[in-house]
């Protein structure tokens, strides 16, 4: 089913939507997609095509356009995806937009490092505190997120996060899975706050 002209309808009926891997939620001038299940992003891109990621999205997080000045803004499934589409009213409050705050000055935060390696660290450790689970070996990220993804979310190159990831399993910092897998192993950097 679709989403079109009549989405007051699908509004009031606070519908659950799924989605494929890399498939764009609709964006809705008056609505927004609260995540049931699944982790999605938002981004933009520059005037030569860069991608600008704006933030990860995961399982109760609210996202759309109505939450962003952004333009061009896309909402794109990491992995597959529930969404509901909730009214700009019932969606939009004080604790939704205290968060997205929140969240830009997370990654804000992790970006502004001036070493590649500790960004890359840091972005790990983030996404394993907010999107991982616990596992025997230390902490399993299973958003199947490519060395392309990761290079978007840093502002650096794919081949800078493949060089990275590389020095981090030979550190034992980290165990690489099939499917862009990653263990973070429990260390003591672990414990570090942003």
């Amino acid at each position: 089913m679709t989403i079109g002209s009549s989405s007051s309808e699908y509004l009031c009926n606070l519908r659950k939507y799924q989605f494929s891997r890399r498939v764009h939620l609709p964006n809705q001038k008056n609505a927004l997609w609260q995540i049931e299940t699944g982790v999605v992003r938002t981004m933009t891109w520059l005037e030569d095509s860069t991608i600008v990621t704006l933030g990860l999205w995961g399982p109760g997080d609210v996202v759309g356009k109505p939450l962003s000045k952004c333009d061009p803004y896309q909402i794109e499934c990491l992995t597959k995806v529930e969404a509901t589409l909730l009214s700009v009213d019932r969606g939009l409050n004080r604790d939704v937009l205290l968060y997205h705050i929140q969240q830009a000055e997370d990654l804000a935060l992790i970006r502004a490092g001036k070493r590649v390696e500790l960004m890359l660290y840091q972005l790990l450790t983030w996404l394993a505190k907010k999107f991982g689970s616990e596992v025997d070996q230390g902490h399993l990220i299973d958003l199947g997120l490519t060395h392309k993804d990761i290079a978007e979310l840093l502002g650096i190159t794919r081949v800078t996060v493949t060089r990275a990831l590389g020095n981090f399993e030979q550190q034992g910092l980290i165990q690489r899975l099939s499917i862009h897998r990653i263990i973070l192993q429990d260390s003591q950097v672990w414990h570090y706050e942003i």
